[in-house]
Protein backbone atom coordinates (compact mmCIF):
# COMPACT_ATOMS: atom_id res chain seq x y z
CA UNK A 1 0.00 0.00 0.00
CA UNK A 2 1.71 3.53 -1.00
CA UNK A 3 1.13 6.54 1.44
CA UNK A 4 -1.34 8.20 -0.78
CA UNK A 5 -3.60 4.91 -0.21
CA UNK A 6 -2.40 4.47 3.20
CA UNK A 7 -3.77 8.12 4.25
CA UNK A 8 -7.12 7.51 2.04
CA UNK A 9 -7.77 3.95 4.22
CA UNK A 10 -7.28 6.26 7.21
CA UNK A 11 -9.63 9.28 6.19
CA UNK A 12 -11.72 8.23 3.47
CA UNK A 13 -15.47 7.18 5.10
CA UNK A 14 -18.08 5.43 3.58
CA UNK A 15 -21.51 7.15 2.45
CA UNK A 16 -23.36 5.89 5.10
CA UNK A 17 -20.96 6.33 7.82
CA UNK A 18 -19.81 9.56 6.59
CA UNK A 19 -23.73 10.63 6.17
CA UNK A 20 -24.02 9.65 9.93
CA UNK A 21 -20.36 11.45 11.24
CA UNK A 22 -22.21 14.89 9.69
CA UNK A 23 -25.63 13.81 11.17
CA UNK A 24 -24.26 13.30 14.74
CA UNK A 25 -22.12 16.41 14.23
CA UNK A 26 -25.54 18.14 12.57
CA UNK A 27 -28.06 17.48 15.72
CA UNK A 28 -25.24 18.35 18.45
CA UNK A 29 -24.51 21.73 16.46
CA UNK A 30 -28.62 22.33 15.96
CA UNK A 31 -29.05 21.68 19.89
CA UNK A 32 -26.12 23.90 21.37
CA UNK A 33 -27.29 26.27 18.57
CA UNK A 34 -30.59 26.40 19.91
CA UNK A 35 -29.06 27.61 23.37
CA UNK A 36 -28.27 31.40 22.17
CA UNK A 37 -31.54 31.32 19.92
CA UNK A 38 -33.57 30.31 23.01
CA UNK A 39 -32.13 33.32 25.46
CA UNK A 40 -31.04 35.75 22.43
CA UNK A 41 -34.71 37.36 22.34
CA UNK A 42 -34.85 37.58 26.14
CA UNK A 43 -31.59 39.91 25.80
CA UNK A 44 -32.66 41.89 22.66
CA UNK A 45 -36.21 41.55 22.44
CA UNK A 46 -38.13 40.30 18.94
CA UNK A 47 -36.89 43.82 17.43
CA UNK A 48 -33.33 42.86 17.89
CA UNK A 49 -33.56 39.69 16.74
CA UNK A 50 -35.13 41.67 13.45
CA UNK A 51 -32.02 43.78 13.51
CA UNK A 52 -29.68 41.10 13.72
CA UNK A 53 -31.76 38.84 11.22
CA UNK A 54 -32.03 41.77 8.67
CA UNK A 55 -28.33 41.68 7.06
CA UNK A 56 -28.40 37.87 6.56
CA UNK A 57 -30.15 37.99 3.23
CA UNK A 58 -27.98 40.60 2.13
CA UNK A 59 -24.34 38.69 3.22
CA UNK A 60 -26.17 35.33 1.50
CA UNK A 61 -25.94 37.03 -1.68
CA UNK A 62 -22.51 38.14 -1.11
CA UNK A 63 -21.68 34.49 -0.23
CA UNK A 64 -23.38 32.65 -2.13
CA UNK A 65 -21.66 34.23 -5.62
CA UNK A 66 -18.17 33.58 -3.87
CA UNK A 67 -18.99 30.20 -2.39
CA UNK A 68 -22.18 29.20 -4.30
CA UNK A 69 -21.16 26.45 -6.48
CA UNK A 70 -17.25 25.75 -5.85
CA UNK A 71 -17.50 23.43 -2.62
CA UNK A 72 -20.04 21.37 -4.48
CA UNK A 73 -17.28 21.50 -7.52
CA UNK A 74 -14.53 20.84 -5.66
CA UNK A 75 -16.24 17.68 -3.68
CA UNK A 76 -17.38 16.51 -7.34
CA UNK A 77 -14.24 16.62 -9.13
CA UNK A 78 -11.84 16.02 -6.02
CA UNK A 79 -14.38 12.36 -5.73
CA UNK A 80 -13.20 11.82 -9.22
CA UNK A 81 -9.85 12.05 -9.12
CA UNK A 82 -9.81 9.86 -6.04
CA UNK A 83 -11.25 7.20 -8.24
CA UNK A 84 -8.28 7.94 -10.58
CA UNK A 85 -5.72 8.12 -7.71
CA UNK A 86 -4.80 11.67 -8.70
CA UNK A 87 -3.30 13.55 -5.83
CA UNK A 88 -1.51 16.04 -8.53
CA UNK A 89 -4.83 16.94 -9.82
CA UNK A 90 -6.67 17.24 -6.75
CA UNK A 91 -3.73 19.51 -5.52
CA UNK A 92 -4.31 21.61 -8.17
CA UNK A 93 -8.04 22.38 -8.03
CA UNK A 94 -7.53 23.06 -4.32
CA UNK A 95 -5.30 25.93 -5.59
CA UNK A 96 -7.40 27.11 -7.93
CA UNK A 97 -10.34 26.99 -6.06
CA UNK A 98 -8.44 28.86 -3.18
CA UNK A 99 -7.24 31.81 -5.55
CA UNK A 100 -11.10 32.49 -7.06
CA UNK A 101 -12.67 32.54 -3.67
CA UNK A 102 -9.85 34.41 -1.84
CA UNK A 103 -9.74 37.10 -4.90
CA UNK A 104 -13.66 37.46 -4.79
CA UNK A 105 -13.93 37.69 -0.98
CA UNK A 106 -11.24 40.20 -0.96
CA UNK A 107 -13.26 42.49 -3.65
CA UNK A 108 -16.87 42.13 -2.26
CA UNK A 109 -15.60 42.62 1.74
CA UNK A 110 -14.44 45.93 0.29
CA UNK A 111 -17.12 47.15 -1.49
CA UNK A 112 -19.82 45.84 2.10
CA UNK A 113 -17.31 47.90 4.34
CA UNK A 114 -17.80 51.35 2.08
CA UNK A 115 -20.84 50.89 0.94
CA UNK A 116 -22.36 50.07 4.38
CA UNK A 117 -24.50 53.39 4.96
CA UNK A 118 -26.05 53.37 1.78
CA UNK A 119 -26.72 49.45 1.52
CA UNK A 120 -28.58 49.55 5.12
CA UNK A 121 -30.53 52.57 4.66
CA UNK A 122 -31.69 52.15 0.98
CA UNK A 123 -32.19 48.05 0.55
CA UNK A 124 -32.10 46.84 3.83
CA UNK A 125 -35.42 49.20 5.08
CA UNK A 126 -34.06 49.71 8.16
CA UNK A 127 -30.85 52.25 9.06
CA UNK A 128 -30.68 50.43 12.83
CA UNK A 129 -28.60 47.26 10.49
CA UNK A 130 -25.94 49.29 9.72
CA UNK A 131 -23.59 48.22 12.81
CA UNK A 132 -24.56 44.98 12.64
CA UNK A 133 -23.58 44.86 9.16
CA UNK A 134 -20.27 46.12 9.58
CA UNK A 135 -19.44 43.32 12.06
CA UNK A 136 -20.68 40.42 9.82
CA UNK A 137 -18.61 41.85 6.41
CA UNK A 138 -15.18 40.38 7.89
CA UNK A 139 -17.17 37.37 7.74
CA UNK A 140 -17.26 36.69 4.06
CA UNK A 141 -13.52 35.94 3.40
CA UNK A 142 -13.86 33.65 6.46
CA UNK A 143 -16.47 32.15 5.38
CA UNK A 144 -14.75 31.41 1.59
CA UNK A 145 -12.00 29.78 2.96
CA UNK A 146 -13.80 27.43 5.17
CA UNK A 147 -16.05 26.34 2.14
CA UNK A 148 -13.49 25.16 -0.29
CA UNK A 149 -11.88 23.51 3.04
CA UNK A 150 -14.91 21.68 3.43
CA UNK A 151 -15.56 20.60 0.09
CA UNK A 152 -11.98 19.35 -0.51
CA UNK A 153 -12.49 16.88 2.61
CA UNK A 154 -16.00 15.95 1.59
CA UNK A 155 -14.39 15.16 -2.00
CA UNK A 156 -12.26 13.25 -0.33
CA UNK A 157 -15.10 11.99 1.52
CA UNK A 158 -13.94 12.78 5.19
CA UNK A 159 -16.53 14.16 6.73
CA UNK A 160 -14.85 14.62 10.47
CA UNK A 161 -12.93 17.44 9.88
CA UNK A 162 -16.31 19.63 8.79
CA UNK A 163 -18.33 17.81 11.67
CA UNK A 164 -15.46 18.85 14.19
CA UNK A 165 -14.96 22.64 12.62
CA UNK A 166 -19.22 22.61 12.89
CA UNK A 167 -18.93 21.78 16.56
CA UNK A 168 -16.30 24.46 17.26
CA UNK A 169 -17.64 26.79 15.44
CA UNK A 170 -20.55 26.62 17.31
CA UNK A 171 -19.33 26.43 21.20
CA UNK A 172 -17.38 29.74 20.70
CA UNK A 173 -20.33 31.36 18.92
CA UNK A 174 -22.79 30.20 21.81
CA UNK A 175 -20.65 31.89 24.54
CA UNK A 176 -19.55 35.09 22.56
CA UNK A 177 -23.17 35.93 21.23
CA UNK A 178 -24.47 36.00 24.43
CA UNK A 179 -21.62 37.67 25.96
CA UNK A 180 -20.99 40.58 23.17
CA UNK A 181 -24.88 41.23 22.83
CA UNK A 182 -25.34 41.11 26.28
CA UNK A 183 -22.75 43.73 27.04
CA UNK A 184 -23.67 46.06 24.03
CA UNK A 185 -27.56 46.20 25.52
CA UNK A 186 -26.83 49.11 27.95
CA UNK A 187 -25.89 51.34 24.69
CA UNK A 188 -28.51 50.33 22.74
CA UNK A 189 -30.52 48.21 20.40
CA UNK A 190 -29.01 48.08 17.46
CA UNK A 191 -25.21 47.64 19.31
CA UNK A 192 -26.61 44.57 20.71
CA UNK A 193 -27.94 42.96 17.52
CA UNK A 194 -24.22 44.24 16.77
CA UNK A 195 -22.54 42.51 19.55
CA UNK A 196 -24.17 38.88 18.86
CA UNK A 197 -23.29 38.95 15.28
CA UNK A 198 -19.27 39.79 16.49
CA UNK A 199 -19.83 36.76 18.53
CA UNK A 200 -21.01 35.17 15.23
CA UNK A 201 -17.67 35.92 13.42
CA UNK A 202 -15.53 34.52 16.63
CA UNK A 203 -17.65 31.19 16.05
CA UNK A 204 -16.51 31.50 12.25
CA UNK A 205 -12.84 31.85 12.89
CA UNK A 206 -12.66 29.10 15.32
CA UNK A 207 -14.09 26.69 12.48
CA UNK A 208 -11.95 28.06 9.75
CA UNK A 209 -9.14 27.24 12.75
CA UNK A 210 -10.08 23.42 12.82
CA UNK A 211 -10.09 23.15 9.57
CA UNK A 212 -6.41 24.25 8.82
CA UNK A 213 -5.44 22.15 11.40
CA UNK A 214 -7.42 19.13 9.99
CA UNK A 215 -5.46 20.23 6.62
CA UNK A 216 -2.18 20.40 7.54
CA UNK A 217 -2.63 16.54 8.91
CA UNK A 218 -3.84 15.61 5.91
CA UNK A 219 -1.10 16.97 4.14
CA UNK A 220 1.43 15.53 6.20
CA UNK A 221 -0.56 12.14 5.30
CA UNK A 222 -0.12 12.89 1.84
CA UNK A 223 3.50 13.98 1.82
CA UNK A 224 4.52 12.83 -1.78
CA UNK A 225 1.49 13.28 -4.20
CA UNK A 226 2.14 10.54 -6.91
CA UNK A 227 1.59 10.96 -10.66
CA UNK A 228 -1.74 9.68 -11.71
CA UNK A 229 -1.82 5.92 -12.81
CA UNK A 230 -2.02 5.46 -16.48
CA UNK A 231 -4.97 5.02 -18.17
CA UNK A 232 -6.52 8.13 -15.85
CA UNK A 233 -7.93 10.97 -17.14
CA UNK A 234 -5.17 13.30 -17.99
CA UNK A 235 -6.95 16.44 -17.05
CA UNK A 236 -4.10 17.78 -14.86
CA UNK A 237 -3.18 20.87 -16.47
CA UNK A 238 -4.24 24.52 -14.24
CA UNK A 239 -6.57 25.33 -17.64
CA UNK A 240 -8.11 22.75 -17.71
CA UNK A 241 -9.18 22.39 -14.21
CA UNK A 242 -10.10 25.90 -13.73
CA UNK A 243 -12.51 25.42 -16.78
CA UNK A 244 -13.64 21.89 -15.15
CA UNK A 245 -14.71 24.11 -11.88
CA UNK A 246 -16.20 27.19 -13.55
CA UNK A 247 -18.38 24.39 -15.55
CA UNK A 248 -19.90 23.00 -12.98
CA UNK A 249 -19.93 25.85 -10.24
CA UNK A 250 -21.15 28.66 -12.19
CA UNK A 251 -25.19 27.09 -12.94
CA UNK A 252 -24.86 25.66 -9.22
CA UNK A 253 -24.00 29.18 -7.89
CA UNK A 254 -26.83 30.36 -10.24
CA UNK A 255 -28.97 28.06 -8.77
CA UNK A 256 -28.57 28.86 -5.62
CA UNK A 257 -28.04 32.95 -6.05
CA UNK A 258 -31.47 32.72 -7.11
CA UNK A 259 -32.55 30.98 -3.90
CA UNK A 260 -30.72 34.04 -1.70
CA UNK A 261 -31.34 36.76 -4.41
CA UNK A 262 -35.47 36.03 -3.39
CA UNK A 263 -34.59 35.54 0.17
CA UNK A 264 -32.64 39.02 -0.02
CA UNK A 265 -35.99 40.45 -2.17
CA UNK A 266 -38.43 38.78 0.35
CA UNK A 267 -37.43 40.76 3.27
CA UNK A 268 -37.55 44.00 1.54
CA UNK A 269 -40.68 42.57 0.28
CA UNK A 270 -41.93 41.67 3.07
CA UNK A 271 -40.92 44.95 5.27
CA UNK A 272 -42.52 47.10 2.56
CA UNK A 273 -45.90 44.83 2.01
CA UNK A 274 -45.57 45.38 5.37
CA UNK A 275 -45.58 49.39 5.54
CA UNK A 276 -48.56 49.26 2.95
CA UNK A 277 -50.80 47.26 4.99
CA UNK A 278 -50.30 49.91 7.83
CA UNK A 279 -47.49 47.91 10.14
CA UNK A 280 -45.17 50.73 11.66
CA UNK A 281 -41.85 50.02 10.87
CA UNK A 282 -41.05 48.39 14.47
CA UNK A 283 -43.38 46.47 14.45
CA UNK A 284 -42.11 44.93 11.01
CA UNK A 285 -38.59 44.20 12.28
CA UNK A 286 -40.35 42.38 14.96
CA UNK A 287 -42.32 40.28 12.91
CA UNK A 288 -39.83 40.06 10.44
CA UNK A 289 -37.46 38.58 13.28
CA UNK A 290 -40.00 36.43 15.04
CA UNK A 291 -40.11 34.77 11.53
CA UNK A 292 -36.33 34.31 10.25
CA UNK A 293 -35.01 34.45 14.14
CA UNK A 294 -37.28 32.05 15.45
CA UNK A 295 -39.97 30.31 13.42
CA UNK A 296 -37.79 29.15 10.81
CA UNK A 297 -34.76 27.90 12.77
CA UNK A 298 -37.34 25.13 14.42
CA UNK A 299 -38.86 24.39 11.55
CA UNK A 300 -34.94 23.80 10.04
CA UNK A 301 -33.96 21.82 13.27
CA UNK A 302 -34.63 18.23 12.04
CA UNK A 303 -32.85 19.23 8.89
CA UNK A 304 -29.67 18.00 10.34
CA UNK A 305 -30.16 14.66 8.93
CA UNK A 306 -30.91 15.77 5.23
CA UNK A 307 -28.07 18.68 5.20
CA UNK A 308 -25.90 15.45 6.01
CA UNK A 309 -27.26 13.28 3.50
CA UNK A 310 -26.97 15.93 0.99
CA UNK A 311 -23.65 16.74 1.63
CA UNK A 312 -22.19 12.76 1.80
CA UNK A 313 -24.88 12.47 -1.42
CA UNK A 314 -22.55 14.67 -4.14
CA UNK A 315 -19.48 12.23 -4.19
CA UNK A 316 -20.99 9.42 -3.78
CA UNK A 317 -23.18 9.78 -6.55
CA UNK A 318 -20.77 11.79 -8.58
CA UNK A 319 -18.22 8.48 -8.12
CA UNK A 320 -21.27 6.21 -9.46
CA UNK A 321 -22.21 8.33 -12.10
CA UNK A 322 -18.33 8.28 -13.00
CA UNK A 323 -18.67 4.42 -13.23
CA UNK A 324 -21.92 4.67 -14.74
CA UNK A 325 -23.01 2.40 -11.96
CA UNK A 326 -26.89 3.53 -12.34
CA UNK A 327 -27.85 0.53 -9.55
CA UNK A 328 -26.19 2.32 -6.74
CA UNK A 329 -27.33 5.84 -7.83
CA UNK A 330 -30.94 4.31 -7.11
CA UNK A 331 -29.81 2.56 -4.06
CA UNK A 332 -27.76 5.81 -2.45
CA UNK A 333 -31.15 8.40 -3.76
CA UNK A 334 -33.82 5.84 -2.06
CA UNK A 335 -31.59 5.65 0.89
CA UNK A 336 -31.59 9.28 1.42
CA UNK A 337 -35.44 10.66 0.24
CA UNK A 338 -36.70 7.63 2.54
CA UNK A 339 -34.39 8.41 5.77
CA UNK A 340 -35.86 12.33 4.94
CA UNK A 341 -39.20 11.34 4.80
CA UNK A 342 -39.06 8.91 7.55
CA UNK A 343 -36.66 11.12 10.07
CA UNK A 344 -38.50 14.04 8.80
CA UNK A 345 -42.50 12.92 9.72
CA UNK A 346 -42.44 12.91 13.13
CA UNK A 347 -40.70 16.89 13.62
CA UNK A 348 -43.59 18.20 11.52
CA UNK A 349 -46.04 16.74 13.32
CA UNK A 350 -45.27 17.90 16.81
CA UNK A 351 -44.49 20.95 15.54
CA UNK A 352 -47.84 21.40 14.22
CA UNK A 353 -49.44 19.64 17.58
CA UNK A 354 -47.57 21.67 20.32
CA UNK A 355 -46.70 24.73 18.39
CA UNK A 356 -47.81 26.93 21.12
CA UNK A 357 -45.96 25.33 23.85
CA UNK A 358 -42.39 24.99 21.63
CA UNK A 359 -42.37 28.93 21.26
CA UNK A 360 -43.87 29.26 24.76
CA UNK A 361 -41.10 27.42 26.34
CA UNK A 362 -38.47 28.25 24.15
CA UNK A 363 -38.53 32.09 23.39
CA UNK A 364 -41.43 32.94 26.05
CA UNK A 365 -43.66 34.31 22.93
CA UNK A 366 -46.47 31.60 22.81
CA UNK A 367 -47.95 34.72 19.92
CA UNK A 368 -45.66 33.65 17.18
CA UNK A 369 -46.74 30.15 17.63
CA UNK A 370 -49.31 30.56 14.35
CA UNK A 371 -46.53 30.83 12.42
CA UNK A 372 -45.08 27.82 12.85
CA UNK A 373 -48.26 25.76 13.07
CA UNK A 374 -48.83 27.69 9.35
CA UNK A 375 -45.21 26.00 8.23
CA UNK A 376 -44.79 23.04 9.89
CA UNK A 377 -47.18 20.74 7.35
CA UNK A 378 -45.03 21.94 4.65
CA UNK A 379 -41.36 20.97 6.54
CA UNK A 380 -41.44 17.75 5.74
CA UNK A 381 -41.65 18.73 1.95
CA UNK A 382 -37.60 21.09 2.97
CA UNK A 383 -36.43 17.83 4.28
CA UNK A 384 -37.52 15.97 0.76
CA UNK A 385 -35.99 18.83 -1.31
CA UNK A 386 -32.40 18.90 -0.01
CA UNK A 387 -31.57 15.34 -1.38
CA UNK A 388 -32.92 15.69 -4.82
CA UNK A 389 -31.64 19.08 -5.33
CA UNK A 390 -28.28 17.78 -4.23
CA UNK A 391 -29.19 14.17 -6.87
CA UNK A 392 -29.47 16.82 -9.59
CA UNK A 393 -26.17 18.68 -8.80
CA UNK A 394 -24.27 15.55 -8.51
CA UNK A 395 -25.38 14.48 -11.79
CA UNK A 396 -24.43 17.52 -13.56
CA UNK A 397 -28.07 18.52 -13.91
CA UNK A 398 -27.70 22.16 -11.81
CA UNK A 399 -29.69 23.74 -14.96
CA UNK A 400 -32.75 21.75 -13.91
CA UNK A 401 -32.24 22.82 -9.96
CA UNK A 402 -32.16 26.64 -11.03
CA UNK A 403 -34.78 26.38 -13.60
CA UNK A 404 -37.00 25.27 -10.30
CA UNK A 405 -35.58 27.45 -7.78
CA UNK A 406 -36.59 30.05 -9.98
CA UNK A 407 -39.92 29.43 -11.14
CA UNK A 408 -40.77 28.83 -6.96
CA UNK A 409 -38.73 32.35 -6.56
CA UNK A 410 -41.17 34.13 -8.59
CA UNK A 411 -44.12 32.75 -7.57
CA UNK A 412 -43.17 33.11 -4.14
CA UNK A 413 -42.03 37.06 -4.89
CA UNK A 414 -45.26 37.48 -6.29
CA UNK A 415 -47.92 36.28 -3.40
CA UNK A 416 -45.34 38.01 -0.34
CA UNK A 417 -46.53 41.74 -2.52
CA UNK A 418 -50.03 40.54 -3.19
CA UNK A 419 -51.10 39.11 0.31
CA UNK A 420 -48.79 40.11 2.33
CA UNK A 421 -49.76 44.10 2.16
CA UNK A 422 -53.41 42.96 2.80
CA UNK A 423 -53.87 44.00 6.91
CA UNK A 424 -56.05 41.27 7.82
CA UNK A 425 -52.86 38.59 6.07
CA UNK A 426 -49.77 40.79 6.93
CA UNK A 427 -46.93 38.72 7.96
CA UNK A 428 -49.24 35.39 7.64
CA UNK A 429 -49.49 36.21 3.94
CA UNK A 430 -45.68 36.31 3.81
CA UNK A 431 -45.78 32.91 5.36
CA UNK A 432 -48.18 31.33 3.37
CA UNK A 433 -46.13 32.41 -0.04
CA UNK A 434 -43.23 30.96 1.44
CA UNK A 435 -45.12 27.20 2.09
CA UNK A 436 -46.38 27.67 -1.55
CA UNK A 437 -42.68 28.18 -3.19
CA UNK A 438 -41.42 25.16 -0.62
CA UNK A 439 -44.28 22.68 -2.33
CA UNK A 440 -43.75 23.68 -5.72
CA UNK A 441 -39.63 23.56 -5.81
CA UNK A 442 -40.00 20.02 -4.13
CA UNK A 443 -42.42 18.54 -6.58
CA UNK A 444 -40.47 20.37 -9.97
CA UNK A 445 -37.50 18.97 -8.50
CA UNK A 446 -39.05 15.33 -7.98
CA UNK A 447 -40.51 15.33 -11.53
CA UNK A 448 -36.71 16.29 -13.01
CA UNK A 449 -35.33 13.55 -10.96
CA UNK A 450 -37.96 10.95 -12.16
CA UNK A 451 -37.40 12.20 -15.42
CA UNK A 452 -33.93 12.04 -15.30
CA UNK A 453 -33.39 8.44 -13.95
CA UNK A 454 -36.65 7.01 -14.16
CA UNK A 455 -36.65 6.53 -10.57
CA UNK A 456 -39.49 5.86 -8.50
CA UNK A 457 -40.50 5.35 -4.81
CA UNK A 458 -43.05 2.60 -3.69
CA UNK A 459 -46.64 4.83 -3.28
CA UNK A 460 -47.54 2.58 -0.20
CA UNK A 461 -44.46 4.06 1.23
CA UNK A 462 -45.64 7.58 1.40
CA UNK A 463 -49.13 6.35 2.97
CA UNK A 464 -47.80 4.45 5.31
CA UNK A 465 -45.83 7.34 6.38
CA UNK A 466 -48.71 9.21 6.17
CA UNK A 467 -50.72 7.20 8.56
CA UNK A 468 -48.00 7.49 10.94
CA UNK A 469 -47.99 10.92 11.54
CA UNK A 470 -51.70 11.05 11.70
CA UNK A 471 -51.45 8.22 14.37
CA UNK A 472 -49.01 9.39 16.30
CA UNK A 473 -50.18 13.27 16.16
CA UNK A 474 -53.52 12.45 17.35
CA UNK A 475 -51.77 10.55 20.45
CA UNK A 476 -49.53 13.68 21.37
CA UNK A 477 -52.49 16.04 20.95
CA UNK A 478 -54.60 13.71 23.05
CA UNK A 479 -51.85 13.84 25.95
CA UNK A 480 -50.98 17.46 25.51
CA UNK A 481 -54.85 18.87 25.39
CA UNK A 482 -56.62 16.54 27.99
CA UNK A 483 -56.31 18.14 31.50
CA UNK A 484 -54.71 14.94 33.12
CA UNK A 485 -52.71 16.58 35.21
CA UNK A 486 -52.43 20.54 36.19
CA UNK A 487 -49.22 21.08 35.18
CA UNK A 488 -48.69 22.18 31.41
CA UNK A 489 -44.85 21.29 31.31
CA UNK A 490 -45.46 17.68 32.22
CA UNK A 491 -48.02 17.48 29.59
CA UNK A 492 -46.04 18.86 27.06
CA UNK A 493 -42.71 16.62 27.80
CA UNK A 494 -45.05 13.93 27.86
CA UNK A 495 -46.83 14.48 24.74
CA UNK A 496 -43.06 15.28 23.05
CA UNK A 497 -42.06 11.51 24.28
CA UNK A 498 -45.35 9.70 23.80
CA UNK A 499 -45.56 11.38 20.15
CA UNK A 500 -42.14 10.20 18.94
CA UNK A 501 -42.56 6.69 20.84
CA UNK A 502 -45.80 6.12 18.59
CA UNK A 503 -44.76 6.94 15.51
CA UNK A 504 -41.38 4.72 15.90
CA UNK A 505 -43.50 1.56 16.85
CA UNK A 506 -45.62 2.51 13.84
CA UNK A 507 -43.08 2.96 11.29
CA UNK A 508 -41.60 -0.63 12.57
CA UNK A 509 -45.16 -2.07 12.27
CA UNK A 510 -45.41 -0.54 9.17
CA UNK A 511 -42.16 -1.97 7.91
CA UNK A 512 -40.41 1.64 7.03
CA UNK A 513 -37.71 0.50 9.03
CA UNK A 514 -36.85 -2.61 10.84
CA UNK A 515 -34.87 -3.46 14.31
CA UNK A 516 -32.26 -4.56 12.58
CA UNK A 517 -32.10 -0.99 10.78
CA UNK A 518 -32.23 0.57 14.57
CA UNK A 519 -29.46 -1.94 15.44
CA UNK A 520 -27.37 -0.94 12.56
CA UNK A 521 -27.63 2.82 13.65
CA UNK A 522 -26.82 1.95 17.23
CA UNK A 523 -23.86 0.20 16.05
CA UNK A 524 -22.44 2.41 13.93
CA UNK A 525 -23.27 5.24 15.92
CA UNK A 526 -20.81 3.41 18.31
CA UNK A 527 -17.92 3.22 15.99
CA UNK A 528 -18.17 7.08 14.85
CA UNK A 529 -17.74 7.33 18.86
CA UNK A 530 -14.88 5.24 18.96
Amino acid sequence: MTLSEEGMAVTKQSFIRGTMILLAAGILNRILGFIPRMTLPRVIGAEGIGIYQMGWPFLSVILTIITGGIPIAIAKLIAEAEAEKNETRIRSILRISLAITISLSFIFTVVCLLGASWITSHLLTDSRVYYTFLCMSPMIPIIGVSAVYRGYFQGRQNMIPTATSQIMETLIRIVMVLVCSYMMVPYGIEYAAAGAMIGVLAGEIGGLAVLAIHFRWDKKALAKPPIAQIGTKKTTGRLSNLRRILRISIPITGSKLIGAGSYLLESILIAQSLAIAGITTSLATAQYGALQGMIIPIILLPSALTMSLSVSLIPSLSEAAARKDLKTIHMRLHQSLKLALVTGAPFSVLMFVLAEPICKYLYNQPDVSVMLKMMAPIAIFIYFQAPLQSALQALNKPGAALINTLIGSTVKLFLIYWLASKPEMGIHGAVFAINVNIVLVTLLHWYSVVRLLKFRMEGSSFGKIGAAMLLSGVVCYFVMYTPWVSATWIRFVSSLLLGLFSYIFLITAFRLISLKDIGRLLNMGKKIIR
